[in-house]
């Protein structure tokens, strides 16, 4: 048999590669993976002038012949991100092909992908094809089904999604149960649909059902998330900086707009929450972090959307003034999440202030279009939260993908009035953020660079695209790189009716680390609350997050989560009687003597 030798150039380096001439293009494709490392599937492309040219289709009915491909031929190898490579049952093939190294290594590339036409499938449908994928022995693809999800995702997967489409005047039938192409019911990814509804990012599940339709049922797709890190243990070279090769080095990343979002609104309960959260500002003038408390719900106005509904704000401790906010170590923090977690919450995101008042009293106007809506430290800031409360999923491999963690941010807008903004950040900038690669600038808070790398770390190339002044797109180093590739927008906004699951801001009890007279939390201040409230109805008096807080906190009568778990299992179920039951507990009534002294009786 004929034997070849073709040239193969990559993200990584250059190798050689011997094959039979009348060898099928899908024998050639396994044999380009192989001799690459490749996990993700790739394109192929003829070298034109030294730059890739016409794309070569590898398929079993093409053979190297037909192909004209010829002896010293190149071809340039671009992984497609958010693919997982396949291998076709070619063994007849397989022995017209042999390896020749004859340099470096090639990489890959990571992401989201999927087919973008075809009909409508489910969901169980990417789940069967990734099962079968971990069976037959593949790597990444495989479910994990022991994966506790949210609760709103277990109800969103269930879901057809599609959205009804009223009878229309061109509607050629009568019946009620029959459809046409003017009424047949859309499906929840649907460009024309979003776009006239005013949704700017599609569902994070919507995303998932776009994923699955197409012929191929989501059979190539891939949930994993981006790593900027060297794979570790392989043993073919020494480490880093010593060497590397296309197995472990990790692939140049093309940042691009996410086109979905993992939570696509934050919802306050009551506005109080926020006017509580804004009086450490308004009293000190110094801005403020919190984290936002709440639950993931339904959301009816997005297909299959989510959102997260905040019932409490908590504040860590912080050194706060009036251009900057640092976090300092929360040696309460396992504390809170236990009793959040008794009382139904969890960590759905964080908020943060940046207001700067004018001569005239108002708040300035100093983000938007023309300057940033995030900083570059804002960002790292929200992608390091986000990578620390990642989103279940069981169609990674890892158990996990994304986050549905949310940035709140409080500023000025155009008409000089206080005004919320949400964002996430995407993917991409999780994993720059998480695996150190991102760092702000000094100057320019709009951009942020990519850290080169060093003998330390390994960073790999990250580019952008945009275009130029003749309408060109180019591809540009992230160094400097605009945050705004970054970000995902997140609507804000609180309920015409609203709910109160704790009582109202302006009769509870002082927030916690607060620095500042009249909101100190201490145990005079837990006397004097209760003295106000000796009159009420105990279980009203314990329905208030920040009591709870304190309670499980506080070292004078010093109460465990698990003490105090009755009471809290009955505040979030609203059991008045179970609220009072604990109040004739020892631990109460301890508390109560200790008040009582300390007050000199109630009256």
């Amino acid at each position: 048999m004929s034997q070849i030798t073709l040239g193969l150039r990559s993200s990584g380096g250059r190798k050689r590669l011997q094959v039979g001439a009348s060898a099928t293009g899908s024998a050639l494709r396994n044999a380009i993976q192989k001799e690459l490392g490749l996990e993700e599937d790739f394109n192929v492309r003829r070298d034109k002038n030294g730059r890739p040219g016409d794309e070569v289709r590898l398929v079993r009915t093409s053979t190297v012949r037909s192909l004209s491909l010829r002896n010293g031929d190149v071809l340039y190898i671009t992984p497609v991100s958010g693919t997982r490579f396949k291998a076709n049952d070619d063994e007849d093939d397989a022995a017209a092909v042999s390896m020749d190294t004859g340099g470096g290594g090639g990489g890959g590339g990571g992401g989201l992908g999927g087919s973008k036409n075809g009909s409508s499938a489910s969901l169980a449908s990417l789940a069967s094809n990734k099962s079968s994928v971990a069976s037959s022995g593949g790597k990444s693809s495989a479910l994990s089904p022991a994966v506790a999800e949210d609760p709103v995702d277990a109800l969103l997967s269930k879901k057809d999604g599609r959205i009804e489409q009223p009878k229309s005047a061109n509607c050629m039938h009568k019946s009620t149960t029959q459809k046409c192409l003017y009424c047949t019911p859309l499906e929840p990814f649907d460009e024309a649909h979003l776009k006239k509804e005013g949704i700017k990012h599609m569902s994070f599940h919507s995303y998932l059902r776009k994923l699955s339709s197409g012929i191929d049922r989501g059979k190539y797709a891939a949930l994993e998330d981006v790593s900027c890190k060297i794979k570790s243990g392989c043993t073919g070279h020494k480490p880093w900086p010593a060497g590397i090769c296309s197995k472990c080095q990790p692939p140049a990343i093309t940042l691009n707009r996410q086109k979905y979002r993992h939570v696509d609104s934050v919802v306050f309960e009551n506005s109080d929450l926020v006017d509580q959260f804004l009086a450490f500002w308004r009293n000190t003038g110094s801005q403020r972090v919190g984290f936002l408390l709440g639950r993931y719900e339904v959301m009816e106005e997005v297909p299959l959307g989510i959102k997260a509904m905040v019932s409490a704000v908590y504040e860590p401790p912080q050194e706060c003034s009036r251009d900057s906010v640092k976090l300092v170590p929360d040696d309460h923090e396992q504390a809170v999440d236990a009793v959040a977690a008794h009382l139904g919450l969890k960590k759905v995101g964080w908020i943060f202030s940046d207001l700067l008042q004018d001569s005239k009293g108002r708040v300035k106007h100093f983000r938007g279009i023309d300057s940033h809506f995030l900083s570059s430290q804002e960002c790292i800031m929200a992608g390091n939260f986000q990578s620390a409360h990642p989103n279940p999923c069981r169609l990674s491999s890892s158990g996990s993908f994304g986050s549905k963690f949310a940035t709140v941010l409080v500023t000025g807008n155009s008409e000089n009035q206080v005004h919320m903004e949400g964002y996430q950040v995407s993917n991409q900038c999780m994993a720059l953020a998480r695996d150190g690669c991102l760092i702000p600038t000094r100057d320019a808070p709009e951009l942020g660079y990519v850290r080169e790398s060093s003998s330390e770390q390994y960073v790999p190339d990250v580019f952008y695209k945009e275009k130029d002044k003749y309408g060109n797109e180019v591809t540009k180093m992230a160094r400097p790189l605009p945050v705004e590739y970054l970000l995902v927008d997140v609507p804000v906004s609180a309920p015409k009716q609203p709910l109160f699951t704790f009582k109202q801001a302006s009769d509870s009890f002082p927030v916690e680390n607060r620095p500042m007279e009249g909101h100190i939390q201490d145990f005079a201040a837990l006397a004097a609350h209760r003295r106000r409230h000796s009159s009420g109805s105990l279980a009203e008096f314990f329905r208030d997050f920040h009591l709870l807080l304190y309670l499980a906190t506080q070292t004078v009568n010093p109460l465990t989560v698990e003490q105090l778990r009755p009471l809290l299992e009955a505040v979030r179920d609203r059991k008045d009687d179970a609220a009072i039951a604990w109040g004739n507990s020892e631990h109460w009534q301890t508390i109560e003597l200790l008040l009582e002294a300390h007050n000199g009786g109630f009256q």
